[in-house]
């Protein structure tokens, strides 16, 4: 556990690159020879879209990146937080609690809280009218919502202490487990719902991207799979059915169109169909 801890102490911006670039590139492949749904578009124009949603999360996570380490040397230095409170010294109980809350926080937290609230839910809409999710969906997000998501994970840093190598941890398990639960790829449905016992699996949420409630309001969960099942939010429903996109927002002109989504929070809010 040493070596992992050094090692994301440390890590180079250029693995954290790799990471993001060679997860997306293993499960486009993965994708395209074992497809889900057999999409009738242009991938490269869709990927066009999503990876421009990339380079500004990246823009802004890279801008805002020094408060996410004045954070962490803050607990540190002042013993704040979970890790501290339970006096977990063991940094195999660090990692795993730590990765459990940290998740539980910065993604399930923050995922269900756009959900319910319609300023929030605004920008958070774009990720959801995507009517072809592919592992490069994963990154469709506003630059609103990319902030949105950076402050629920600084919440998250300071209430669980988290120290900057579990942090780095944490966001590179969910850059690669988001590319791969999006991923437009078919497994085993046995060795998938297997999978959704821990992690959220690609058939698990896929069924959040299912275009009308109540499947949109489930399976909020990016890592762990432990937080929908315990807080009710756990759906299930035959791949076959699957319809992506959101209700209010079918039409090929906006949702396909960059322009269009980026002002989208800005317009008239749409209220989903029940």
């Amino acid at each position: 556990m040493t070596e992992i801890v050094n090692y994301f102490q440390t890590i180079p911006s250029s693995h954290r690159s790799l990471l993001l670039i060679g997860g997306i590139t293993l499960f486009w492949l993965i994708e395209n020879g074992f497809p889900l749904i057999k999409f009738k578009y242009s991938k490269w124009h869709h990927a066009g879209i999503n990876f421009f949603f990339t380079f500004t999360t990246i823009l802004i996570n890279f801008s805002l990146a020094f408060l996410l380490y004045k954070s962490s040397v803050f607990v540190s230095e002042n013993h704040f937080g979970l890790i501290y409170w339970l006096h977990l010294d063991n940094l195999w109980l660090q990692a795993i609690i730590g990765l459990l809350f940290m998740d539980l926080i910065g993604a399930y937290t923050a995922h269900l809280v756009q959900h319910k609230t319609k300023p929030l839910w605004r920008y958070h809409l774009i990720h959801h009218t995507d009517t072809w999710i592919d592992t490069t969906t994963a990154n469709r997000h506003h630059p609103g919502e990319s902030v949105i998501r950076f402050i629920f994970t600084i919440l998250a840093i300071i209430i669980v202490g988290a120290p900057i190598w579990l942090f780095f941890l944490y966001q590179s398990l969910s850059v690669f487990l988001s590319q791969f639960n999006h991923a437009n790829m078919s497994l085993p449905k046995k060795l998938d719902k297997y999978i959704s016992y821990i992690i959220v699996s690609p058939d698990m949420h896929k069924i959040h991207h299912h275009y009308k409630l109540p499947y949109t309001d489930s399976n909020y969960g990016n890592i762990f799979s432990i937080w929908d099942r315990l807080f009710g939010t756990f759906m299930v429903m035959p791949t076959e059915e699957l319809i992506y996109g959101v209700d209010t927002h079918m039409k090929p002109e906006e949702n396909n169109n960059l322009s269009n989504l980026l002002v989208i929070p800005f317009q008239k809010y749409r209220a989903p169909k029940n």
